[in-house]
Parts: C-alpha cells; structure tokens; sequence
C-alpha cells in the first residue's frame, strides 16, 4: 500500500493551563481550529478583542506567559505487524510536549521544523480504541527567559530574547509588528500509517551546460526504513519527468536500493530544454517530476510504498562575487546570463501566520510582478514560507532570496540549539530544492553587521554569538544538499566579513565596495538625497516611512469617538513601532514638501514622500548598472496595520510607493542623474537611458525645457541607442540642462520610437525633472483641470494639465471602495498634457467624489498648505542629486 495519511484537523479543544489567565478564561473549553494558533481560537470565540484593531495589541500581553492545551481523541485500527504508524507535526508554535494518552511521545521547542514520531507501540497497546491526543504549550517567552539564564544571554535588537527560541523572531515585536507571542498547532497534523519504507525527502538537483544545450536533473532520494520488514528487502524507485505539453513522452529512471541502503540516485538528462527564467527574461516552462517507490520494478500500484510528485524548472544559477577594481561583485545570474535584481524584501503577510491563504499569497505575489519586482527577499526574521508561496513564484517566475531564519541578534552556538539550527537547515535545503524561483540560500539578516557595529564583543564577554553558523554549518548543508545553489553568509557581508577584524583580507561586512549593503542611513539620519552619494555593488535593504492607506487606518487605528486616529493618540502612537518615527517622517518632509499642519494632507504627504524617496533610490541604483547589480527594497508587505516601509499596506491595498516601485523598475526607464563632467569642473546632470530587455533600445529622445506654464526655454533631439540589458548615458545640451529661472521651470524627456524599434508597440517612456524641490517651485494648486463619467465597470477619471505642471497626479480609491483598482497613479503631466485614470469599482458612488480633495491628490495641492517661501528659490548643491 502507499502512505496512508489521516488528517487530525478536526475536533481540537483548547484550555488554559497556566499564566495569568484572565478569570473568565480559566478552565475553559473553547473550539480549536486547527492549524491555527491560541490568538485566532480566542478570536473566533470572542473571547479576546481584535488585536490588531486599536490599542488591543497592549491589552493582549497576558498571552506572553500563558499556557495552553490543545486536545482531541484519536482511533484508528491497530497497526498490521509490518506497518509503522507516525505522528507527523508539520509545525508546532512553539514549546510543546506530545502526549498519547498518558505517555509523552514527544518534546518540541523548534517552530520551524517538522516532526515525525513512531506512535505504533502507544497505538497498538490501545488496540484501536480510541486515546486522548494532547498537545502542551508553555511560554516560549518564559522558555527563551530560562535559557538565557542557563546559557548566558545574548544581544538582540529587542528587548525580549527572540535568539534563545527557535521561534519566528518578529513574533516578539518588530519596528513595523505587533508584539503578540503566539502559541499552537500551526501547521497540519496527522497520522500516517506505511510499511517496509517511504520518500523521506526528494531532491532534484538540476545542471544545465554551457550554451544551455542540455539539461541533467539528478534526483537523489532518501528513504526511511520501517525497521519492521525482511532484512532482504530491496525497494525500487522509478524517477519520471514529463515536458509541458508532452506528457507522451516522459524521461525516465529506474533504481534499485538494496536492503538496509536508505539512498539512490537517478540521472535524466533532457536535451534542448525548455529553460525556465526569471520574468521579464523569458518563460517559465514547468516539468512534472513523478517519483515512485515501490517493492517490486513494476511499480504498479499494489506494489507501491510511496509517491512524490512537483513541478520543477529546468534552470541554473550563479553568484559571481569576483573581486574587480572597484571592490567584489555581486551578481545573480540565471543560465548564465546576469540579471539586475529588481526586488523587495519580503515578511510575514499576516502575523497570525494561520490566516495566510494560497489564494492570498497568489494575490500578493500578482502585486509583486505587478511592481516590475523580479526578486522576493523572505527575510530572516520570519519563517520559511510555505510549500504554496514557492510554487507560486516558480509559476510567477518571481526569483527568491531565502535567509536562514536568525535576525539582528547573537545566536548561541551551544546545544541544543546547535542541533536544532542544523535540524532545521537540512530539512529545508532539502525541501526547497525543486523550485527553480529559489536562487540564493542567506546565512542571516544583519548579524555580522551586528557584531562589528552594535556593540556585540563587549556585551558577549566571549560567549557564542553565531559565527559558526554563517560560516560553517549552514554553507556545508547547502553544499550537501544542494549544490546548485549559492550562498552567501548573510546580508549586508562583503566576501570577505567573516574573517575577524584586524586579518589583512578583513573587510567591513557593510562595505558599499563589497558584496550587499544596508543603506539606513536614510531614514535615521540622513536626507533622501543622500542615496545618490553611494554606489553600493548590491544594495539588498534600504527604505522610508509612510502612513497605510486611510482605509486601513479607519479600521483599525480609530480613537474612542471612531474616528481615525491623528498623529497624537495613543492609538497612533501603538501603530508607530519605529523609534522616533513620527520625527524622522516629518524630517523626511520638511526640505521637500513641507510638513502640512492638516492630517489629511500630512497623510498624502508622507505617503508621497515615501514614493519619492524610494524612486530616488531605485533609478540612482539601476543608472549604475552593472557596478550595481540589484536593489532590494525594504519591504513589500505589511503582517498588520501600521505605519512602516511596506508598498502594499496590512490590509493588502496599494500604498502610493507601489506605483514608485512600478515607475522605477520598468523595463525601460528614463532619469536625469549627476554624473562628472567630461569637460572637467562640477558633475553635471546626464539622461540615463535604462534597458533592461533582451532587445535594443533606438529611437529619439525629445527633451525640452519650458516654464512650469508650458512656455518653451530650449528644446533638443537626442539619438538613442542602448544594447539590451544596458545603460546608456545621454549628455544634455547646455540649453535644456541648466535653468534660468529654477523656481519656475521643468525637463522633459520623451522617448520617439524609430519606425523599424525592435522592441514592438512603443510603451511611452518620459522623464520629468525639476531642479529644485517643490517647497521652492511656484506650483499652481489649481493647475488642472478634470472630469468624472461612469464606464462599464467603473469610473473614468480625465486629467488635463490645463494651466501648468501638475505633479504626482493619484486617486486614492480606498477613501471611496477599498476594493477599488487604478490604473495608474504618480502621474506627472507637463503643462498641457492629458491623463486618463480607469478605476475599477463595483461602488462608484458620487462622481463628485472622484474629482477632488481627499481622493484625487497631487503634489500641487501641497502648495496651497504651505506658507511661500521667504527666500529666492535655491539650486541644490552640486553632486547631491
């Protein structure tokens, strides 16, 4: 027979055990849904309120020390005398003792791994009548307190000890989430009854040679043995790999595994593969790939013991960290052709992790290409994701980072930890070998940085910290276990930051020259415009704040009268987990926008300005194309409703930055950066020509400058002419570069297509640039002019820029249907141009409504909040921009 698996979903009861239990919890029985966790058992049972809702989150730190049980009955029949028969957890959250029955059948303290326990001893002494499951939850803060105590403690970014527990680190709190500290069965469960062996892991490991002629895919297939089946028992398995769209003519292996072996390999070699690539490169051809296991070579399906079966891509990929005159490279690259990482950090999309669909994913991930994103970060303070999220990005062809689970802390290094880090990397290298979208395997999320920068040495006194990790025990897994893949030991790290500070080769782990780079300088400390004064090789974080959008706001950041919560409320203040936030927003405001006194348009505000910032980033970085070779901004997604870096906010609506991100990653792009001078003297500003397509880019360019009114100043034609995946940079003519009159004039770069462009259908791409930022240009508040009329399935909104430069053109549809999509969004018009924005609503409501303040915004409006400047406008310095 094969595996036979039974689902214990459900039937769960949940009690209170231990902690400081509210009264009119204690010793009660409440429904269990499982998976799930104690905070959306208690919420499904009204029995707490909305965590995520008001200041609830505060009300809710019970939780941290409380104990739970979670409890069922279990019958099945009693094992035949040549089966096994196993309890499979495929997640517990996080501190847990199994019992069957009254006997403890297994201990737990790692949420990120799985377990499998023999119960066929304590089920066949039960003779199938029926026996009490029980699962016991203890405190995981409680645990990781305790352990520091045994072990010494280590430094963390956070005051809780995340780094004592294998437990997801931003459960206990991060600078964007809430501090809640689940507990409970988080992943399925069941019984799985199977007899002489079964697939204990599959990895199929795939080479693809040079030229990209030929394929191989090494299927390498472990096995667990029952221990219960004849000592001459050889076992056959049978590998079958099947082309989309050919399922007649699969390629296939046979192998047979002696008695007592519990491995074998087999070897499919596909000639003139279809290859799969990230998107935007190619296609994303996905192979079934069938493995059986059997008794007998027949593999018919009495002889079957067990069967594995997913989509793979036939792909390579490569890290080039080769050292250059500049510094060390670091470049991705995908069948050996490298690519610019366009990409966004990726966290948890939902902080009680059990309320994360398949269906939601697909929709998030849909947002990601959406943006132009061909690269997810899963960051290091979060979980690895489950089997649905890889599988969508393989489908997606969305390329993924994965960090090891160890985030901004000292890791102790002694056991049992050690064990369990090892544990749980083996089983997960393993588990995400067959999908193609997996490119790079990440020691961590900003602990070598850490221990060199935050003070560690002092505060660790020579204890562990996790050293051994990076740069031992998870590079010798993945070389184990898969060595298709690169890794890196963390992020930022130069090549070089493992090796102790004061070796000759020793370079700094943040090093712009060298490897990845955090760039948070911005955002703490400095202005936006300071992106451009580096050049970092690879830059994987970097980010700035703004608001979620208002709906989500008025759900859940409300005052006591219901009304949405302003900047000085506790309410606020709950959703604001950054250290001095708020300051560091209106800081962010001030040189650029000015900080409006009216919430509403302090709102528009920030969140405009948390697009430009990231934009400011994103076209400095792709400029310098191939010297820097990806940007990875920080984040995509919110797990709550907050104020934080996220593009899409808890609710899952677009954050004027997504649109930023969308601009700033497309395909082709033009943007006016500084650059030096040929001729000698000051950087001068250039016409960076962005192509990252596999064909040529030609055609003209028109670039003009006029007055923000439209009057023409100066007007040139440039040639255009950019290999693929290249940057060209175009000098501006001495009477479109510089300004006259900075206050009161634009640049505008439009790309012509030639009649014979290579690339199709010509997409406009337009370059807008002023020399001054908008608290120093005469912006006309009134510059538009606009209409409203209901389409089939929705609203046209019709924008002219009758009477000058209108900037950042949004509709922020949420204030009207939260369910409602725009088109476009951030759109700037030169004086006299036309916008049309088709809104997708099933609400249209009044069309008044569309046409103005507070949901058809611009930067203009700004204007007329803000006192006019005292002083004549002013250029900014040289090389700043």
């Amino acid at each position: 027979m094969t595996v036979h698996a039974t689902a214990l979903h459900d039937g769960w009861t949940l009690t209170a055990t231990g902690g400081p239990v509210p009264a009119e919890l204690a010793g009660l029985r409440v429904p269990a849904t499982v998976p799930g966790s104690v905070h959306t058992d208690l919420l499904d049972a009204g029995l707490i309120p909305d965590p995520y809702v008001g200041t609830n989150e505060a009300g809710l730190a019970w939780l941290h020390t409380a104990e739970w049980r979670y409890e069922r009955r279990v019958t099945t029949p009693s094992p035949a005398a040549d089966e096994r028969l196993d309890l499979v957890l495929d997640g517990l959250d996080t501190v847990a003792t199994i019992r069957l029955g009254d006997t403890i059948v297994g201990r737990t303290r790692n949420q990120h791994r799985s377990f499998r326990l023999d119960v066929r001893e304590q089920m066949s002494r039960a003779a199938g009548a029926s026996q009490r499951l029980t699962i016991d939850f203890a405190s995981a803060l409680r645990h990781a307190q305790e352990e520091a105590e045994r072990i010494g403690a280590r430094p963390a970014a956070y005051p809780h000890p995340l780094n004592m527990v294998r437990k997801m680190a931003c459960s206990f709190g991060w600078d964007w989430g809430p501090d809640l500290q689940t507990a409970g069965i988080w992943r399925p469960v069941r019984l799985e009854r199977w007899r002489v062996a079964r697939l204990a892991s599959v990895r199929p490991l795939v080479t693809v040679a040079p030229g990209l002629g030929a394929a191989t895919v090494t299927v390498h297939v472990d096995l667990e043995r029952s221990g219960l089946e004849p000592e001459s028992s050889p076992v056959h398995v049978v590998a079958r790999l099947t082309r989309p769209g050919a399922p007649e003519v699969p390629t296939e292996r046979h192998v047979t595994i002696a008695p007592h072996a519990t491995t074998g390999t087999l070897t499919l070699d596909v000639a003139e593969p279809d290859l799969w690539w990230p998107v935007g490169h190619g296609d994303q051809p996905l192979h079934d790939l069938e493995v059986v296991l059997s008794t007998t070579d027949r593999h018919a399906e009495p002889d079957r013991l067990d069967r594995w079966h997913r989509r793979i891509g036939l792909r390579s990929v490569e890290l080039d960290t080769s050292d250059d005159e500049i510094g060390t490279a670091f470049v991705i690259g995908v069948n050996g052709s490298p690519v610019f990482v366009r990409g966004a950090n990726w966290i948890p999309d939902d902080h009680l992790l059990t309320r994360i669909t398949r269906d939601r994913l697909a929709h998030r991930i849909s947002q990601a290409v959406g943006a132009n994103l061909n690269l997810l970060r899963v960051w290091g303070g979060g979980i690895y994701e489950s089997e649905d999220f890889y599988e969508l990005c393989d489908e997606a062809g969305l390329m993924v980072w994965q960090d090891f689970p160890l985030a901004c802390a000292a890791y102790p290094e002694e056991e049992p930890h050690r064990s369990e880090l090892e544990a749980e990397a083996r089983e997960h290298v393993a588990r995400l070998s067959a999908h193609p979208s997996l490119v790079l395997w990440n020691g961590g999320n900003e602990n070598l940085w850490g221990f060199v920068d935050w003070g560690w040495p002092e505060q660790l006194a020579g204890r562990t910290w996790g050293l051994h990790y990076y740069t031992d025990l998870f590079p010798a897994v993945v070389a184990e276990l898969d060595p298709t893949r690169p890794y890196a030991a963390g992020s930022p790290c130069s090549p070089r930051a493992p090796l102790e500070p004061g070796h000759p080769r020793y370079v700094h782990p943040n090093d712009r020259d060298h490897g990845t780079h955090h760039e948070w300088e911005v955002w703490n400390r400095r202005d936006y415009t300071a992106y451009r004064e580096g050049i970092p090789r690879f830059c994987s974080e970097f980010g700035f704040q703004g608001p979620p959008t208002w709906h989500t706001m008025a759900r859940a950041m409300t005052d006591d009268r219901g009304e949405v919560a302003t900047r000085e409320t506790p309410v606020w203040r709950l959703h604001q987990k950054a250290e001095g936030g708020d300051d560091k927003l209106d800081r962010g405001l001030a040189p650029h926008l000015g900080v409006p006194t009216d919430f509403v348009d302090w709102h528009w505000a920030a969140q405009l300005n948390q697009a430009r910032a990231i934009a400011h980033a994103i076209t400095h970085y792709r400029s310098w194309w191939p010297r820097t070779a990806g940007a990875i901004v920080w984040q995509l997604n919110d797990c709550w409703p907050v104020t934080s870096w996220a593009a899409i906010d808890g609710d899952g609506i677009r954050k004027p930055l997504w649109w930023a991100l969308r601009a700033g990653f497309a395909d082709r792009l033009l943007t006016v950066q500084r650059r030096p001078d040929p001729r000698g003297g000051a950087p001068v500003d250039v016409l960076a020509a962005v192509n990252d397509t596999a064909l040529p880019w030609t055609g003209t360019v028109e670039v003009r400058r006029e007055t923000l009114a439209g009057v023409p100043l100066g007007h040139a034609v440039l040639a255009l002419a950019v290999a693929p995946r290249s940057v060209a940079l175009l000098d501006l003519p001495d009477v479109v570069r510089s300004p006259d009159d900075p206050g009161n004039e634009v640049l505008v770069a439009q790309w012509r297509p030639s009649d014979d462009d290579p690339g199709g259908p010509a997409t406009p791409v337009t370059a807008v640039h002023c020399w001054v930022e908008d608290i120093d240009l005469r912006l006309d508040p009134e510059a538009h002019d606009v209409t409203a009329e209901v389409v089939g399935d929705g609203v046209l909104v019709t924008v002219t820029a009758a009477r000058g430069l209108v900037k950042d053109l949004t509709l922020l549809v949420d204030r009207i249907d939260p369910a409602a999509e725009v088109d476009a969004a951030l759109v700037t018009l030169p004086a006299g141009a036309t916008a049309r924005l088709h809104v997708r609503t099933a609400d249209p409501g009044p069309l008044a409504a569309w046409v103005r303040r507070p949901v058809l915004r611009t930067a203009n409006d700004l204007a007329a909040v803000r006192p006019r400047a005292s002083r004549p406008p002013r250029l900014p310095p040289r090389g700043s921009r």
